[in-house]
């Protein structure tokens, strides 16, 4: 362990770093609870609020995450990610599947859109 390492309990700070390292949170408990309301939501709806379950899970995710000492935060709506969702699916019928390749692609980008530093 070098003497930089060594000053920040074992944290390598680099030049201009901020904050004393990146982290996770959240337990496996917390996780397995999410899940499961998650899936419970989503068959009991018939997939409808799959988007919900989706948004639900990943805020929990986001925001027990640190990064360079620095907690995240997420504030994307489950209405906002169903308007895209039903675009996304229409979409996907009318090019009969072929944008299905673009749709992780879109879900990150709208994921990146809505997570910040705290």
């Amino acid at each position: 362990m070098n003497a930089n390492a060594a000053a920040h309990g074992g944290v390598v700070q680099y030049p201009g770093q901020v904050g004393t390292g990146s982290y996770f949170d959240g337990g496996l408990a917390q996780l397995i609870g999410w899940r499961i309301a998650g899936f419970l939501v989503t068959v009991c709806t018939l997939g409808i609020c799959y988007p919900w379950s989706f948004v639900m899970i990943y805020k929990w995710e986001v925001e027990h995450m640190v990064i360079e000492g620095r907690r995240l935060r997420f504030e994307g709506t489950s209405i906002g990610l169903f308007g895209n969702w039903i675009k996304w699916w229409l979409l996907c019928v009318i090019t009969l599947g072929i944008y299905s390749f673009w749709l992780s692609i879109k879900l990150r980008q709208w994921k990146a859109k809505h997570t910040y530093f705290a």
